[in-house]
């Protein structure tokens, strides 16, 4: 047997990750009957164990399905799936809409566990390891000398950073723990960064569309925004933004390179090194958001704008917040050249960051937890990914067209250009389901027939039926479109 000597798991990932290639390549298109389990394992030459294992993996991310007697069939195909978003410019707007009532709205609906919340983009309470993450609490207060009770070092967790530090290695960084500054979340990272960079009444070039906490921030820090429109693709235009930068004072630039939210778009690794050489020709900073780099459903992780930096102008910042422990706000940021005005900033505001927390971190860190949980959250965020785009697929009206992300917890999904996004959310709520309209995306409400669905939660009965519903509200919206 070919396997003799190498792990089985390997094995049957491989041959899983073989035919799920040729479905997405349309080789095998929906309906197609796949070879028995035992003429797989002649012709492979594998275990009838490892074939079976191979077919389970792609069942469970609803690629395949086994028929009673019939044997296993082609389930998911792209080719059957929603059409994919092209790269058009967006809508304008429809009508006068204040983004944040909306935003306020929304928001009511986050922490209600009565209410199916694919509007939360964030990790379910099902994928976070609640035990280990206790272990490591408990091992870090042991560990103290004074039970994390008093304040930590101002720059950060020393065993934190360095953990940071060494994780750089999977975005080819090479830095060390005194370039790393600890923080409360990763927001708190960018307005750190931001103020560091800007004055109020500075122009700062963000994504569009983008998430809503970001122009928030903005608006609190008295900052103009240039919005850069985002190709679901490769992320930000940055042709449309070497071309404002002829014309526009832009003081820094804030993007979202790897899994932008909400389309999920990922920048190309050569494509942010244009975009840092670009920046560093006129001296401008980036602010590189990387909170969802982590989160990536590849063989490899995504680099970052931060390994292509030779100035100290790129200033990146992360978290847990979307892997492991979003309660926890245990955030960074890699500051560069402006680590002493951003230091200065955390002294100003919050002195040093939560102890226990942040020790609790370092050690799930340093004992390994964190790299078996990332294998574990990565294969099923994958998985609920296609199981998402599949129901979608099923229940949405023809005309739906969505971003398949290659990372992250969303889909951005375009529905008919008649439906109102919000009054959807409004319909939802009413059946006890969340969704984020896609006009709290941009600052003037554009994005009126667009929706964000998150698949951060495990595909269950329970989400089945209510995207089989929301798929009725899409479709019951649509149809009254045609009748007036």
């Amino acid at each position: 047997m070919v396997e003799e000597g190498i792990r089985e798991d390997f094995l049957y990932s491989q041959i899983a990750d073989r035919l799920a290639a040729q479905i997405e390549k349309g080789i095998l298109k929906a309906g197609d009957k796949l070879m028995s389990l035992r003429a797989l394992s002649k012709e492979q030459g594998i275990s009838l164990s490892t074939a079976f294992k191979a077919y389970v993996e792609l069942e469970n991310k609803g690629i395949i399905e086994a028929r009673p007697k019939s044997g296993y069939f082609v389930r998911f195909s792209p080719i059957n799936a929603p059409e994919r978003l092209h790269n058009t410019p967006p809508r304008l707007v429809i009508e006068k809409a204040n983004v944040d009532d909306m935003i306020r709205t929304v928001y009511k609906t986050i922490t209600n566990e009565r209410i199916i919340r694919l509007s939360v983009a964030a990790p379910s309470p099902e994928l976070i390891p609640e035990a280990k993450l206790n272990k490591a609490m408990i091992e870090a207060l042991r560990k103290s000398p004074h039970s994390c009770t008093q304040y930590d070092d101002v720059q950060g967790n020393l065993a934190l950073r360095k953990q940071i530090a060494k994780y750089a290695f999977n975005w080819k960084g090479n830095v060390s723990e005194d370039e790393v500054i600890t923080t409360q979340g990763c927001m708190e990272a960018l307005i750190f960064c931001l103020k560091a960079v800007t004055e109020p009444g500075d122009t700062v070039a963000i994504e569009n569309p983008i998430y809503f906490g970001i122009f928030n921030i903005m608006k609190t820090l008295g900052l103009k925004t240039l919005e850069i429109p985002c190709h679901p693709d490769e992320g930000a235009d940055l042709e449309y933004l070497e071309k404002a930068l002829e014309t526009i004072p832009i003081k820094a630039v804030l993007f979202v390179p790897n899994f932008s939210n909400p389309t999920g778009a990922l920048m190309p690794d050569h494509r942010k090194k244009k975009l840092v050489e670009m920046l560093a020709a006129r001296q401008i900073p980036l602010i590189e958001d990387d909170i969802y780099g982590e989160m990536y459903f590849g063989k490899t992780r995504p680099g970052t704008c931060k390994s292509y930096d030779k100035n100290g102008l790129v200033m990146l910042c992360g978290s847990v917040s979307k892997t492991l422990a979003p309660g926890y706000r245990v955030g960074w940021c890699l500051p560069g050249r402006f680590k002493d005005k951003v230091l200065s900033n955390k002294i100003t505001h919050t002195v040093s960051s939560a102890t226990p927390t942040q020790a609790a971190v370092a050690n799930f860190f340093e004992t390994g937890r964190y790299d078996l949980h990332m294998r574990h959250l990565r294969k099923s965020l994958h998985t609920q990914c296609l199981r998402y785009v599949q129901a979608i697929s099923d229940y949405f009206p023809p005309d739906t067209r969505l971003v398949r992300p290659q990372g992250g917890y969303v889909l951005w999904i375009e529905l008919n250009k008649g439906i109102n996004a919000f009054e959807l959310f409004e319909s939802a709520i009413q059946e006890s389901i969340s969704i984020a309209p896609g006009q709290i995306f941009s600052t003037d409400a554009r994005f009126s027939n667009y929706i964000r669905i998150s698949f951060g939660a495990p595909y269950n009965t329970v989400i089945d039926a209510g995207l089989r519903k929301l798929g009725e509200l899409v479709t019951g919206l649509g149809q009254s479109c045609v009748a007036n």
